[in-house]
């Protein structure tokens, strides 16, 4: 939780605003607050809210929702070789509560050379800390929603994007990393206009693909100079 914090102070705006604009879509307060609390993923949260604002048919919400959140397929597969050994009854609440925030501070205590058996409470212990601050700040902006007029145009989602920028620095380490970070954010100013949020995933496979190839063309390069 301690080390969480910093992600947790970043997350605040993002949820008050989404609390914000959910009272103004025509979610009622039970939706808006059981919307967070059974889904608990900010950036589907936002897109359904606006897509519910304009009436949209729920299978397209269900499907951009889905296209948004295909980033956890990646973060499970990095995770997998670390909780692979747990029971049902611990990888099903860590999965459901996997967020972008918990994943970068949990995947750094996994990469440590220790024996400690129990990196998964650690994981626990960020995804709780993620959990009831989202909650929390999700209901203080429903509650205060009318008093926030246009809270979307505070810039105060631009705390968002730069606590993203924090979570990704620290992992930029290798070449193959770097050009990951490169790629996919060119790809994504690129791709941005696509439909559903299709950029996400474009953008994130375009990342890996370039650091993978990075990473043979450096394996490739040591062998040769082996020779």
């Amino acid at each position: 939780m301690r080390d969480t914090l910093p992600l947790l102070l970043g997350a605040l705006p993002f949820a008050l605003i989404y609390g914000a604009l959910a009272a103004r879509s025509g979610l009622s307060a039970v939706a808006t607050l059981a919307m967070s609390a059974l889904v608990f993923a900010g950036s589907s949260q936002f897109i359904a809210v606006g897509l519910v604002a304009a009436q949209t048919p729920v299978a397209i919400i269900v499907f951009t929702t889905l296209i948004v959140n295909l980033r956890h397929l990646l973060y499970s597969a990095t995770l997998l070789p670390h909780l692979k050994d747990l029971p049902q009854c611990w990888r099903i609440p860590l999965a459901f509560w996997l967020t972008d925030e918990t994943f970068a501070v949990s995947v750094h205590r996994y990469g440590k050379d220790d024996a400690s058996p129990c990196k998964h409470w650690y994981q626990l212990g960020s995804s709780i800390a993620m959990y009831l601050n989202w909650q929390f700040w999700c209901a203080a902006g429903l509650l205060l929603g009318n008093r926030l007029p246009d809270a979307q145009d505070w810039g105060l989602d631009v705390a968002m994007p730069v606590t993203f920028i924090g979570m990704v620095i620290p992992f930029l380490s290798s070449r193959p990393a770097v050009v990951c970070a490169l790629t996919a954010g060119i790809a994504s100013l690129l791709t941005i206009d696509l439909p559903y949020r299709l950029g996400l995933v474009v953008s994130t496979l375009a990342g890996v693909g370039s650091g993978i190839a990075a990473q043979r063309a450096g394996r490739a390069r040591r062998e040769a100079n082996r020779r």
